[in-house]
């Protein structure tokens, strides 16, 4: 029976077995290590980050697969489906584009439904869509609201109740010179005022009102019968401005008594002003009348036992000679037909 001093019995009291004694020289307790190792412990062993070498890449065993190279980028749809990635969806699919289909080719006589309203004069091309987007608008009877439409010039066209005609509206305002009239008389002294404009436009356009040979100064040429009825007729709210020279000076008291109204032949005229050219002699004189009618200003002056040189019309309905030398003519502008259309 052992005591507890020896260290065999104490080892069987912790549990242990015996242990056979080696006959053989003891091992050293470290191990020798190989060569090149360092005899620091593992946690030393670890590069610094500077001092880390590039990483390799790991060499492929000789069973394995030599890989594809990944496809070039080419936009969404980047890695096809045979290769083992799903196709990635557009985030916009684009549709194919439609074919444009020839236009029709149109003929000489057709045109667009708003150019057609246009040219007669209505209203412009933008307005014209605006009516026929509403109804307004009727082609041989029947309302039409696509836009685009076209139609034949030999169509009737309704506009907003009114029957209308394709020619396009056109204005001139000619300062006319003398020995021109409005009359178609044939003498060898007197020329019609439509030799002046003849090249100006295709369009059968007339002058407004009539002038004699003597009478100078501005007369509207139109092929717009609405306007021409419109300023032809006796009582007029447009003032017509008319610069007259007489063979003697104007009396003072004649001159009251014109301003005051004068009646001819029965009727009674109103005068809205008259006056004495500043600068001027008296001779001159300055009448403002609503009247179309020249031979109504001769009259005037003819009853006060004057006798007429020249009549010249310096302003028509807001229209003035301003840069439109004697002979010459121009076209309105927008803005001018509006205004005469608004009177």
């Amino acid at each position: 029976m052992n005591n507890g001093n020896s260290k065999k019995g104490g080892a069987s009291g912790r549990g242990g077995s015996d242990r056979k004694k080696s006959s053989g020289p003891s091992k050293p307790l470290n191990k020798a290590r190989k060569p090149g190792a360092s005899s620091k412990p593992k946690s030393f062993d670890r590069p610094s980050a500077a001092e880390k070498p590039a990483a390799e890449a790991p060499k492929a065993g000789p069973s394995a697969k030599p890989r594809k190279p990944a496809p070039p980028k080419k936009g969404q749809d980047t890695f096809a489906k045979k290769d083992g990635y799903p196709r990635a969806k557009p985030a916009f699919e684009k549709k194919p584009a439609a074919k444009k289909q020839p236009k029709r080719q149109k003929s000489e006589d057709e045109l667009r439904l708003n150019k057609y309203i246009a040219n007669s004069g209505m209203c412009s091309r933008r307005d014209a869509d605006i009516y026929i987007q509403s109804g307004n608008v009727k082609v041989n009877g029947k309302v039409v609201t696509e836009m685009g439409h076209v139609v034949n010039i030999n169509d009737k066209v309704d506009f907003d109740g009114v029957m209308i005609t394709p020619e396009k509206k056109e204005y001139l305002l000619l300062n006319k010179p003398k020995n021109f009239t409005t009359s178609g008389e044939d003498e060898n002294d007197m020329r019609n005022v439509i030799e002046l404009v003849r090249g100006a436009t295709k369009g059968k356009i007339q002058p407004i009102g009539r002038m004699d040979k003597n009478t100078t100064g501005l007369l509207i040429f139109t092929n717009d019968t609405d306007m021409v009825r419109k300023f032809s007729l006796p009582n007029q709210k447009s003032f017509k401005i008319y610069q007259v020279s007489l063979d003697k000076n104007l009396k003072f008291e004649d001159l009251e008594k014109i301003a005051a109204g004068v009646t001819l032949d029965g009727h009674k005229l109103f005068v809205d002003e008259i006056s004495y050219i500043e600068g001027e002699a008296k001779t001159e004189i300055g009448i403002k009348l609503r009247t179309p009618n020249v031979k109504v200003v001769r009259a005037i002056f003819e009853h006060y036992r004057y006798d007429v040189l020249k009549v010249d019309r310096v302003s028509f309905a807001g229209l003035t000679k301003k840069n439109l030398p004697r002979g010459n003519y121009r076209f309105l502008t927008e803005q001018e037909i509006i205004n005469l259309k608004n009177i």
